[in-house]
């Protein structure tokens, strides 16, 4: 079965993941790649990372529990970022699985204040409330997007030292936040942040500075970056959507909420791999990863 159109068609790999006896995907939040092309789940279930190589044959699963996994990311020095939301933390640990680095402070959340709409905050806090996922630079600094209880992003240094914080609650202006959810540095150093209840992404320099938006999206959650500067990006709405570096469409695919293979119910998590194939995680009624084969 083949999805998206042109240059970003791709062969839904049916299937994809043999797990072993008493394992479950459940609702896998995060997915990411690493230079060998494994792929790891992070995932709501007994067993929350697992690892498969890239033709989906089950390779391991980490010892380590987390309260409520979200967002992975891996490094440029090949170490693993894991958010973990309702511990209020971000873990940073080496690929034999040592903890390196603990950011915010475990079951703690800062102060937001009230949320008379769901997930838009009265205030902007410190680090952390609910925290979502995580993006690293080369030069090690490591970008967290904080939303279910705030509206920030928080820059560090690659020894855990908070540099800036920058996002108020809002619905329109550049700068507000609904629930700032997946994060990305560009092949251009550019912070690429989902902002999920207001349906757009917003664009900043790694100081801070608004540089754009892109809209027309269905709660964006994710993003990562192709070698052609390509961005993909899946959405809550049952969408998957692949735009260029100036955030136009150049493939689409979804839409209606479907369990169907190359569909999608609830799109969470996206990753790449050399090859130009991509992996979606989906949680809620998901519970799901699917492999997509490009097309050449």
């Amino acid at each position: 079965m083949s999805v998206g159109s042109g240059d970003y068609t791709f062969e839904v790999d049916e299937g994809w993941g043999k797990l072993p006896d008493g394992y479950e995907f459940h609702q896998v939040a995060g997915v990411a790649v690493d230079k060998e092309d494994n792929v790891y789940l992070y995932n709501r279930s007994d067993h929350q990372l697992m690892v498969f190589d890239r033709d989906g044959n089950f390779l391991k699963s980490w010892n380590e529990k987390f309260s409520n996994p979200h967002g992975i990311h891996i490094g440029p020095d090949g170490n693993f970022y894991l958010a973990d939301r309702d511990a209020q933390v971000v873990l940073k640990y080496s690929p034999d699985e040592k903890l390196l680095l603990t950011l915010g402070s475990r079951d703690k959340p800062s102060d937001t204040g009230e949320q008379e709409i769901r997930f838009l905050v009265e205030k902007p806090g410190g680090p952390f409330n609910l925290p979502t996922n995580v993006a690293v630079t080369d030069e090690g600094d490591i970008f967290v997007a904080d939303g279910y209880g705030n509206c920030r992003v928080h820059r560090y240094n690659s020894s855990g030292s908070l540099i800036t914080s920058w996002g108020i609650p809002g619905k329109s202006n550049p700068g507000d936040f609904h629930l700032p959810h997946g994060i990305g540095i560009d092949s251009q150093g550019r912070v690429v942040v989902c902002d999920r209840e207001n349906d757009r992404i917003q664009l900043f320099d790694q100081e801070g500075e608004f540089l754009g938006l892109w809209t027309g999206f269905r709660q964006p959650t994710d993003v990562a970056f192709g070698p052609d500067g390509e961005v993909y990006v899946p959405e809550l709405g049952h969408r998957m959507s692949i735009t260029n570096s100036d955030g136009k469409i150049v493939s689409q695919w979804g839409g209606e909420s479907s369990h169907d293979p190359g569909q999608f119910v609830a799109p969470h998590g996206v990753a790449i791999d050399s090859h130009g194939d991509i992996y979606v995680s989906e949680v809620l009624e998901g519970r799901r990863i699917q492999k997509f084969i490009r097309q050449r």
